[in-house]
């Protein structure tokens, strides 16, 4: 026996979890129904009720054995429809009272999105899901998805097809075979669903052969168009998944036959799909190193840092951290090679992070608890990273690009700890310092390592991150979300660490504004008075359209106590004019962005 043998869930976990964004999901009427959205035969068996008992007919035990009796055939969904209501517009009427909650539904808990809808969702959102293949009407399915800050690309007609965001460039590609139940253009009759349009036929073409396919609810039997689909796609180039409760029908039986299909037993598609998504969130816990060991290199940190007697073991302690953090970077994880795609980026700056947290998490307490003695031990570490970094490779350009993201992950949580400690001198000695390669200009920290002077290629890049999709200043909104879940380490529970790590980046701004001259910035400023034109390049983080903070932060710099304070740590080239020239230039640069 293998050890997956009886645990195919874990399998197609594994599955989901390494080819991230490959696999589809086919719902069909049967996940609907546990949030009381009658499946196509319960809403015939009622349509049989309501049309005999308008003709008189009493209340019967078995409606589907009475309409057997009375007409000589089994029931049937798309004849009773065509003989109640002669057009769309009249069948999507009668169909609305079956699928839209009312007051009560929603006081009951009734036709709105399952556990099992709420799971996908938050697969779409991890990236492992990006395509969804849905014979219902109903809008359960977007209900979920937005509910977890995801507004997905939803074809529901060959119209919308025609206008749709490209399926490669969507988060979330939502397809309603057979439409929306508010469109009068929704399929239902076995005419209607005996051929798609050939738009669609393409796009279900392409997504049966490019994808894997996890399949649930649909019992494979009344969907003409869907089964010749499935009947015609060759291409086993992922596996599929069909996962049903009990044996499965003839119809899907020879679906699944044809495509070699999985096929697994499940109690019901709530349990199914949350045990798959806990099992892919474990699988990518997982590769995160294990949160004790973290914890006690970080405490041993500052064990170290506590007594100068241990200086030797704190400078060795790094020294180790750093060389297991190299060795990782030249691990396959990291290859260069392959393919561009949104899901093959976050998955390297997961990676990225997760390897490079313990490192930075002690660097986060140099900052916090430091006395300047260990500046040269940070130091070592962002050259040594910046070093391997600017290697001669080759590779694929974005990968190659986001080599040095360990140095900034690391900078950025030094400096931190340096901001919250107030300890400006070295923060702005951080900054000042200068990083070199063999055959390059040295440069300093705050050009190679801050904010828009690196966005591992192009600020742009990092829109493609989770929820950043529209952000001004992406880079900096991902790097708050990271440190936000380290800060612990080296700031504790901090009041308002948002505006902590917005105090850090005005900081490297003034660092970076240092580059021009203040005479020439003197003469844009009188020029450029009349036009509010900005007076020279600055880097600017989020507080450049975080108006609230903004406003504190040049505040601080306003007060003269502060200002002195920055000027004898070195900053603004020991001019209070120079620093009332960047806070111009930062206010036109903030409008602009805000606007």
């Amino acid at each position: 026996m293998t050890l997956l043998q009886n645990d195919p869930t874990t399998q197609l976990a594994f599955s989901v979890h390494e080819n991230k964004g490959v696999f589809a999901i086919l719902l069909g009427s049967g996940l609907s129904r546990s949030a009381e959205i009658p499946t196509g035969w319960e809403i015939t068996l009622d349509l049989v009720r309501r049309v005999a008992t308008a003709q008189g007919v009493e209340e019967q035990p078995d409606w589907a054995a009475w309409y057997r009796d009375k007409t000589g055939q089994e029931p049937n969904y798309s004849t009773l429809l065509e003989e109640i209501a002669s057009s769309p517009d009249e069948r999507r009427a009668i169909l609305h009272r079956y699928i839209e909650p009312d007051e009560h539904d929603r006081e009951e808990g009734r036709k709105i999105p399952t556990k099992a809808h709420l799971a996908i969702a938050q697969l779409v959102r991890s990236g492992h899901i990006r395509v969804i293949i849905t014979t219902n009407f109903d809008r359960l399915m977007e209900n979920a998805l937005r509910e977890q800050g995801i507004e997905p690309t939803v074809v529901s007609s060959a119209d919308a097809l025609a206008g749709a965001e490209p399926l490669t460039h969507s988060r979330c590609y939502l397809l309603k075979l057979h439409g929306d139940y508010k469109d009068a253009r929704i399929l239902n009759t076995d005419q209607e669903l005996s051929a798609y349009p050939e738009s669609h036929n393409k796009l279900l073409d392409r997504i049966f052969d490019e994808h894997g396919l996890i399949v649930c609810g649909w019992s494979g039997e009344w969907d003409h168009a869907l089964r010749a689909a499935f009947l015609r796609a060759p291409n086993r180039r992922y596996p599929v998944y069909w996962a049903a409760r009990g044996a499965l029908g003839s119809g899907a039986s020879e679906l699944a036959l044809h495509r070699q299909a999985k096929t697994l037993p499940i109690t019901g598609a709530d349990e199914f799909f949350q045990t798959l998504q806990q099992r892919i969130e474990t699988l990518e816990q997982s590769q995160r190193q294990n949160p004790l060991s973290i914890e006690l290199l970080v405490n041993s940190a500052k064990r170290y840092l506590a007594k100068p007697e241990y200086r030797i073991q704190l400078d060795e302690l790094f020294a180790q951290e750093t060389e297991r953090l190299v060795t990782q970077l030249d691990g396959e994880a990291f290859t260069l090679q392959g393919n561009w795609s949104q899901e093959a980026f976050r998955s390297r700056v997961g990676l990225y992070e997760a390897v490079t947290e313990p490192l930075a998490r002690m660097a986060g307490v140099l900052g916090r608890w430091g006395d300047d003695r260990e500046f040269g031990l940070v130091m070592d570490v962002l050259r040594a990273l910046y070093h391997h970094a600017g290697k001669s490779v080759s590779g694929l350009t974005v990968f190659v690009n986001l080599r040095s993201y360990p140095a900034v992950l690391i900078f950025t949580a030094y400096g931190i700890g340096l901001t919250k400690a107030k300890r400006w001198k070295t923060l702005h000695q951080l900054f000042s310092s200068v990083l070199a390669l063999e055959h390059r200009e040295p440069q300093r920290v705050v050009s190679t390592l801050f904010l828009w002077s690196w966005a591992g290629g192009e600020q742009q890049l990092w829109q493609n991150l989770e929820g950043l999709e529209k952000r001004k200043t992406p880079l900096s909104d991902h790097l708050l979300e990271v440190m936000t879940e380290w800060r612990k380490s080296f700031v504790g529970v901090d009041g308002d660490f948002e505006q902590l790590f917005e105090r850090f980046e005005m900081m490297g701004a003034l660092a970076a504004f240092e580059e021009n001259d203040e005479a020439q910035l003197e003469e844009s400023a009188k020029s450029a008075s009349a036009r509010n034109d900005v007076l020279a390049w600055m880097p600017i983080g989020r507080a450049g359209w975080h108006s609230s903070s903004a406003r504190v932060l040049l505040q601080e710099l306003q007060d003269e106590a502060f200002a002195l304070e920055l000027l004898a740590a070195g900053y603004a080239k020991n001019s209070r004019r120079f620093i009332e020239l960047f806070i111009q230039n930062f206010t036109i640069y903030a409008s602009r962005m805000r606007w």
